[in-house]
C-alpha cells in the first residue's frame, strides 16, 4: 500500500463488496488473519486482500493509511485475543499467569501472523488496556511504581519471547517440523556417554522436555523471582 489518506468523511463504504458483505475495519481484519494463518506473510498485500474481500484494492485506503497501519491493526487484534474472557482475581501471581499463558496461546492461534507483529508496538486500544491492566496487578499487589515497570517490562517481553520463537517453530512447514523433533532422538540419541555424559544420562528426560514450549516452566521461574522482590518479603526491591 502506498502512503495516502483519506479524509475521515470518505472512509467508510456502505456498497457491498462483489461477495455480498459491507467492507469495514472488522472485516479487513479478520480476512487479512485468515490470509496470512493460510498463506503466510506475503498474502498479506493490498492485491490479495482486495481480491479476497471482492473489492477494488483502492479502497482499502478508506480504512487503513497503508500496509504498516493493516499491520499494526493485525498485531493490536492479536493483543486484544489475548484478553478476552481475562478477569483479575486479586491474586497478583495468578492474574500474571492468566496473562502470560493467555498472550502466549494467542500468538500461537496464528504463527504466521505473530512472526509479523508480535514485535510490534501498536500503542492502540487493546494493548493500552493489557499494559495498564499489567500495571494494575503489579501495583496492586504493593510494587513501588519504579519496580512494577521493571517488572511488566521483563514480564511482557519473556510472554513476546517465547511467543515468537514458539510461532516460528509451529510456522515451519510439517516436514521441517517434524525433522526438527526428531533431532532430538535420532542426532542427541547417538551421542556416546564418554564424550556427552550429561546429555546421555538425561536423554529420555531431555528428549520428552523438549517436545514442548519451555514457556510455561520459565513463567513460574520469573513469577518466583517477583515474589522475592515484594516489598517485606524474604528479598526486598533491591535485590539483582
Amino acid at each position: 500500500m502506498a502512503e495516502r489518506v483519506v479524509p475521515e468523511e470518505r472512509r467508510r463504504r456502505h456498497r457491498p463488496t462483489k461477495q455480498g458483505a459491507v467492507l469495514s475495519q472488522r472485516l479487513i481484519i479478520d480476512t487479512a488473519l485468515r490470509l496470512v494463518a493460510q498463506h503466510g506473510a506475503q498474502a498479506l498485500s493490498v492485491r490479495r486482500l482486495g481480491a479476497a474481500l471482492g473489492c477494488d484494492p483502492s479502497s482499502l485506503y478508506r480504512y487503513f493509511r497503508n500496509a504498516d497501519d493493516l499491520l499494526l491493526a493485525l498485531a493490536d487484534e492479536l493483543i486484544g485475543r489475548a484478553q478476552e474472557g481475562w478477569e483479575a482475581t486479586g491474586d497478583w501471581r495468578a492474574d500474571l499467569r492468566g496473562i502470560g499463558r493467555r498472550i502466549h496461546a494467542a500468538y500461537l492461534s496464528n504463527p504466521q501472523a505473530a512472526l509479523l507483529s508480535a514485535h510490534r508496538t501498536t500503542g492502540r486500544a487493546h494493548e493500552t488496556v493489557a499494559v495498564d491492566r499489567i500495571l494494575g496487578v503489579l501495583r496492586g499487589a504493593g510494587f513501588p511504581d519504579r519496580e512494577a515497570v521493571r517488572i511488566y517490562h521483563a514480564f511482557v517481553d519473556q510472554a513476546l519471547a517465547f511467543s515468537s520463537q514458539d510461532a516460528a517453530a509451529a510456522a515451519l512447514p510439517a516436514d521441517a517440523r517434524a525433522a526438527d523433533e526428531e533431532v532430538w532422538q535420532a542426532a542427541y540419541g547417538e551421542l556416546p556417554a564418554d564424550t556427552h555424559p550429561h546429555v546421555a544420562a538425561t536423554l529420555p528426560l531431555l528428549a520428552a522436555e523438549m517436545e514442548g514450549s519451555g514457556y510455561p516452566f520459565a513463567l513460574e521461574l520469573l513469577l518466583d523471582a517477583v515474589a522475592l522482590r515484594l516489598p517485606g518479603g524474604a528479598a526486598g526491591p533491591g535485590v539483582g
